[in-house]
């Protein structure tokens, strides 16, 4: 028994060196309703050069990457243009000053999202940044400064894709 998602959701997924956070972060994609994953950069995808089955991949993912359409774009540019054309807003998700809270995600319902996440060390250079509609951060209260990607990920996701004004 699933629930419809709240917006129609897309992930970019920037220069992600992990095979293990990636494959994390499809599950958590197919889980919440995430429409399709696009893999740009270096970002390891479900398959490797000679178009066989990553079985590191399939570890962590569990399936997930034969159920969530994926695709792979080196341009992280070119891949924001045409997201723009099809009417996706740009959502980083990045410590910047210019970041907001991803409490707001809760009131944005009915739109079209691309989620954009980056780096496990470096996140998203300022380029990208220059690219974004919004920049979303999730504010930290402990001694550690962020997160792992693929709990970011997990997190922004479920703010976006289920949870609306009522919850929480």
């Amino acid at each position: 028994m699933g629930m419809k998602p709240r917006n129609k959701v897309v992930l970019v997924l920037h220069d992600i060196r992990s095979v293990h956070n990636v494959g994390s972060i499809f599950r958590t994609a197919e889980c919440f309703g995430v429409e399709k994953i696009y893999l740009s950069g270096y970002t390891p995808a479900p398959i490797d050069r000679f178009g066989r089955d990553r079985k590191d991949f399939e570890k962590v993912a569990l399936g997930a990457e034969k159920l969530v359409p994926w695709e792979k774009h080196m341009d992280i540019f070119l891949l924001s243009q045409n997201l723009r054309k099809e009417k996706y807003q740009i959502c980083v998700v990045e410590q910047s000053p210019n970041s907001l809270q991803p409490d707001i995600l809760r009131s944005v319902s009915n739109q079209k999202l691309a989620l954009v996440f980056g780096n496990e060390v470096d996140g998203i250079t300022p380029a990208i940044l220059n690219e974004a509609n919004h920049i979303y951060e999730i504010p930290m209260h402990g001694k550690k400064e962020s997160l792992n990607v693929s709990v970011t990920a997990g997190i922004i996701i479920f703010l976006t894709c289920c949870l609306d004004n009522r919850t929480m």
